[in-house]
């Protein structure tokens, strides 16, 4: 299994850091980036092998590249990202399909959270080929990628465009991706990206579960973690990184 991380986006809400850099290379605790931190929770729980979707300002990532291996003890396989200025994640997601089909540990790049959620992950039971993180504690917003479960606990809708009162929690951007779900899963984000290029991955879950796919989620209780899209988020992933 390998580790992956989605870091193709401008976060443009974030300028003037990222002017020149992707969201992922914002520093959040004195020298430490968001992708600092995703790759040292990987590095934890020993998925040393990690691919790193680039898009945006990709250079900059590449160029740190020797740098983050030796620090983190991991070896970064980048995928590049052709569309990441024009077109939204699903297509991102879809650029590593080789990748993720020797299943994957997930994560976003604009995510900061701890290892417990790694670690909630690869502990669960296996119940599916697809495996969601998300969060059943915190008050929810309009911002937030939502979910709600079937009757039997697997999950039924997953989409920002949700009334924050019907849902159960909040998909906080980590999922185990089995090997087995890889072709699947590969076709989905496919069928997504071309019925409108605009469209999350997470639009490629919903498209799974719509074709009867089962995607089972992991509750993560009450953890301090923040998606960082604004200067506001920006604030919060600095009281909390150095807690980690």
């Amino acid at each position: 299994m390998l580790g992956m991380v989605l870091a193709a986006g401008a976060g443009r809400r974030l300028r003037p850091y990222t002017d020149t850099l992707p969201k992922a290379l914002v520093p959040v605790d004195g020298d430490t980036t968001i992708l600092d931190i995703a790759l040292r929770n990987l590095a934890a729980v020993d998925l040393r092998e990690v691919v790193v979707v680039v898009g945006y300002a990709a250079q900059a990532v590449h160029d740190r590249r020797a740098d983050l291996e030796r620090r983190h003890g991991v070896r970064l396989t980048l995928v590049h990202n052709d569309k990441a200025e024009e077109w939204n994640n699903a297509y991102s997601l879809w650029c590593a399909r080789e990748h993720f089909a020797e299943g994957a540990l997930l994560v976003n790049g604009d995510t900061v959270h701890p290892v417990s959620i790694e670690e909630t992950l690869l502990a669960a039971p296996v119940t599916s080929d697809v495996l969601l993180a998300v969060d059943d504690v915190k008050s929810l917003g309009e911002e937030e990628m939502k979910v709600t479960l079937s009757p039997e606990g697997d999950l039924r809708r997953i989409t920002k465009l949700m009334e924050p009162a019907e849902a159960y929690g909040e998909y906080i951007g980590a999922t185990l991706i089995r090997p087995g779900a890889a072709e699947r899963l590969a076709d989905a984000l496919r069928a997504t990206f071309e019925r409108d290029p605009q469209l999350y991955y997470e639009d490629g879950y919903a498209e799974m579960v719509a074709r009867s796919e089962k995607i089972a989620v992991a509750p993560i209780g009450k953890v301090e973690w923040v998606e960082v899209d604004n200067h506001d988020d920006l604030a919060k992933a600095r009281e909390i990184a150095c807690r980690y």
